[in-house]
């Protein structure tokens, strides 16, 4: 945690030159908060309180119950400068988790960077479903041998592996950046039975797998532009693009799963909006019966489950 210097008396406060808040006396933790916060929110940034929060906090190298009790406490011209840095970086909207270098999935902490997409909270509809469907089969504490396709920073199969004591699991991605990303939130983790290949979801792979989870690149090419700045200009691509129709990756999931699959094995992918019924149609071409979709917390149809038919 960060000394702070003793709070000075109002009476002498020091002026500050140019401080991008404005000239004057010292700012204190509150009321950069609160600028910093007025600012987001005059941008049109979602969630401008607790942005600014994270930012000064993070800047402080304060915890939240910290961060209050300072409230009171001047900041110096080294501190302001921190934190202009870290909310100029917000301001040109790049997203709060790429600023701190983590997110939380799955209550797990996950490194991330410029390989990797920023793991989601409707992601982790998949990992629900993925659950229920091993507790169906009433396998928790079985061994179970996992294959998570495009894994990026590992998120949906370190939040498996950290439920399921005796399973061992298989990350692949085409991207070898992201892979040092999974393979260091795994050690940092203690989730030793992960293990990570580079290509092309599963074409590297053999099977049986008793689980295959994905979330695969599913944004129409020719919609990625619309997207939220902090989706479009500072996620992968190639994490984003499915293709003309967004489907390009479950077409290649569709025709390899059958073969991966133990013969009870569970098939689970993450869908966009209004995907769900040709993502189903494709598996079921490809021998896989699907069950009915499982919605997200917006009630969106996120995780669709598949077996062998």
């Amino acid at each position: 945690m960060m000394a702070f210097k003793a709070q000075a008396d109002a009476a002498t406060a020091v002026a500050r030159p140019g401080n991008d808040l404005g000239n004057g006396p010292a700012l204190t933790v509150g009321g950069a908060r609160r600028a910093w916060a007025k600012k987001f929110r005059d941008a049109s940034i979602d969630s401008p309180e607790l942005d600014a929060r994270i930012l000064l906090g993070h800047g402080l190298g304060l915890d939240h119950a910290a961060l209050a009790a300072a409230e009171a406490h001047e900041l110096s011209i080294e501190e302001e400068t921190a934190i202009t840095a870290l909310a100029q970086r917000r301001l040109a909207r790049e997203p709060v988790a790429r600023i701190l270098g983590w997110k939380e999935f799955w209550s797990l902490k996950l490194r991330i960077d410029a390989a990797t997409l920023v793991p989601r909270p409707e992601t982790e509809t998949v990992v629900e479903a993925a659950l229920a469907a091993v507790e169906a089969r009433d396998s928790r504490t079985q061994t179970l041998r996992i294959a998570d396709l495009g894994t990026g920073s590992g998120a949906i199969l370190l939040a498996l592996l950290s439920e399921l004591p005796n399973a061992s699991g298989v990350g692949t991605d085409v991207s070898a950046a992201a892979l040092r990303v999974a393979r260091d939130n795994a050690r940092r983790l203690g989730l030793t039975h992960a293990h990570f290949v580079a290509c092309d979801m599963a074409r590297a792979l053999r099977g049986p797998f008793d689980l295959i989870v994905c979330n695969p690149p599913y944004i129409a090419s020719g919609e990625i532009a619309a997207l939220a700045p902090e989706v479009c200009e500072f996620d992968p691509r190639r994490a984003l693009d499915g293709g003309a129709d967004g489907l390009d990756c479950y077409r290649t999931i569709a025709p390899a799963a059958p073969a991966l699959l133990s013969p009870h094995g569970v098939l689970v992918v993450e869908l966009g909006a209004g995907q769900a019924e040709p993502v189903a149609a494709l598996f079921a071409a490809a021998g896989l019966a699907s069950s009915p979709p499982r919605p997200d917390l917006g009630n969106v149809p996120r995780a669709l489950v598949a077996q062998r038919a």
